[in-house]
């Protein structure tokens, strides 16, 4: 799925990206980098299709989703400096 094609689901379902990676509980920055690539990865497209189905069906997919109470990941710690010249 395209970027684009990415973003006119959120329209089809009156969400905003913020509030989109608010609900999965991914990073704003991490989605919007994948706008520089053109494409947005297979787990995004096949939850922002699904989204779009729901809602279509007038079925409110936002409450299942906030009942997982997922939580976003940090990164922890990252290369250590290790002094050598």
């Amino acid at each position: 799925m395209t970027f684009i094609e990415f973003k006119k689901c959120l329209l089809d379902i009156d969400m905003s990206l913020p509030k989109f990676c608010d609900l999965i509980k991914v990073s704003d920055k991490n989605i919007r980098s994948y706008k520089k690539k053109g494409e947005v990865p297979n787990a995004i497209a096949v939850v922002v299709t699904c989204f779009t189905v729901l809602h279509e069906n007038g079925i409110d997919f936002r409450l299942p989703i906030e009942a997982l109470n997922l939580r976003k990941k940090t990164k922890v710690g990252g290369f250590a400096k290790t002094g050598k010249k």
